[in-house]
Formats: structure tokens, sequence, C-alpha cells
């Protein structure tokens, strides 16, 4: 297939999966991987017109000898997946071998780095609905849980000139916490709530004026590919990486077992990955 040809396919292929609700920054995932398996066909007499089952499982192997993670390469199968039933070629992806995704107990839980944390923030500053900015703000700069935030009522919000925070009533276990908020944090919560003219308890409300709901919270941030305990994970990882005690963390987060903070402690995937390549490269 010619590379005119090929740029074609790949941007009919990716207008279909946000037509069918992918979200960009998945889109811009799939993009990549396709390119990526694009040019290893064409230096090993492949042709994205002509794909076949032997070419998928050979890129597979290709991956697992360039030392790529279980979980990257599952990323790339999955676009590849999608793309083999955009053109109409299930066959190709039947019953390919692709490592397994463990998860370790001795790993800290998957949290954003810091440039995919920035991302989050640009996009969703971009879509200019200050709604959804002072949520996506609130659950990375206070750890809360969606359930506690779709709770929240504005007589739980204080916000002053130099400091603010939230009470959560009723947290895992019936139990309340009150949640300092950062300058960032009250910035963005400060001015969703100048554009509220109503006098409706609720903080955050629906599209349709009621109390907003959780899986609606959910399906904003997959407009990212982002799940929400990926945002809690992040605050809590932050803190224990920036030197705060544990049982601190443990109180802002409301983990009634303080072993469940400790998680946070321990190196991620991409810590042992880098503190391997720093030993013998």
């Amino acid at each position: 297939m010619e590379e005119k040809s090929v740029v074609k396919v790949i941007d009919e292929f990716l207008v279909h999966i946000l037509d069918k609700g992918k979200s960009q920054l998945t889109a811009k995932n799939y993009k990549h991987s396709l390119e990526m398996f694009n040019h290893w066909l064409i230096d090993n007499d492949g042709d994205l017109a002509k794909l076949t089952r032997v070419d998928v499982q050979l890129f597979i192997q290709y991956l697992e000898a360039k030392g790529n993670s279980a979980s990257t390469i599952n990323n790339r199968f999955a676009a590849i997946s999608q793309f083999a039933r955009f053109i109409g070629s299930p066959n190709i992806i039947e019953n390919i071998k692709v490592p397994q995704v463990r998860q370790a107990r001795n790993i800290a839980p998957e949290s954003l780095e810091r440039t995919e944390r920035n991302t989050l923030l640009r996009e969703v500053e971009r879509n200019n609905n200050p709604r959804d900015i002072a949520i996506v703000n609130l659950l990375i700069r206070t750890g809360i849980r969606v359930s506690e935030l779709v709770a929240l009522n504005r007589s739980d919000v204080v916000i002053g000139d130099r400091s603010g925070s939230i009470t959560v009533r009723n947290g895992k276990g019936n139990v309340s916490r009150r949640v300092p908020l950062s300058n960032e944090a009250r910035l963005y919560l400060t001015k969703y709530l100048e554009t509220r003219d109503d006098i409706d308890i609720e903080l955050f409300l629906s599209n349709y004026r009621q109390r907003i709901s959780v899986r609606a919270v959910q399906h904003m941030l997959s407009n990212y590919g982002i799940h929400p305990h990926a945002l809690r994970h992040t605050f809590c990882k932050e803190l224990v990486s920036k030197g705060i005690d544990i049982s601190t963390v443990a109180d802002l987060a409301g983990h009634a077992d303080i072993n469940v903070t400790r998680r946070y402690s321990k190196p991620t995937e991409k810590d042992l990955e880098e503190a391997i390549d720093k030993a013998f490269s």
C-alpha cells in the first residue's frame, strides 16, 4: 500500500473510532501504534492492505524481543484488533499469543506521570467546561473518590483568600474527613461556582440540573482516556513522593487501613525498569 493510502486508511479508522465514542487520547495512541506497525511491516515485506495473522503474531514477538512491557504490547495489540475489525478482517487477530499483564502486589497502583497529568489538565481546560475543569482538578488535588465527589454539597466547601477545604461526609466506612484545598483547586472551584445562578444545594450538577452521577463523571473522564482511580492514585503517589508521612496521606485519602497507603511508597513498574536501565546501561 502506498504511503498516501496508508495515511488515508488510518485516518478513516480514527474517524470511525471517534464516532464510536473513543476519546481523542485513545485515537492518538491507536494512531501511534498503527504507524509503528506499518513501519515494521514495510521493513519485513508486509502490507497493511494485505494483513495476515502471521504479520500480527510476528509483530507481537518483535515487541517482546525489543523488551516492551506486557501492558505496552497489549495496548499495541488493542489498536491492531480494532483496526482489523474496521477493515473487515477479524480473523487475523484470532488466537494471537499476547503476554499477560499481571498485577503485582509489590508494585504501586498505576498513577499518571507528570506529563500525562499535565496533558489531561490542558485538554480539559481547552474544552472550556468550568464544571469538568473543577471536577478534574478536585479529583487530582484532593484524592477524593468519585462517589465522595458526587455527594458533595455547596455547604461542604469553604473557600477563603488563602485557604479552603472540603468536608467529605460519610466517606468509606461512614467516616467523615476534612481535606484542604490547594490554590489551584480553590481557583477552578471558584470559577465554576461563579457560573451557577441557582440555589440548588448540590455542588456538581448534571446537564439535566440534577446531582451529577458517578457514571456521568466516569464517562466524562473516559473521553480523555482516564479512569477515576488513576487520579486518586496520582494524588496519593504525589504526596508520598514528596516525603509526606504515610499516616498523613492515609488521613487525607480516607484509608481505614494504613497498609493500603503503604502501597504508594512502593516502586511503580516504570521505576523498576528505570532502575535496571540505570544499573546496567
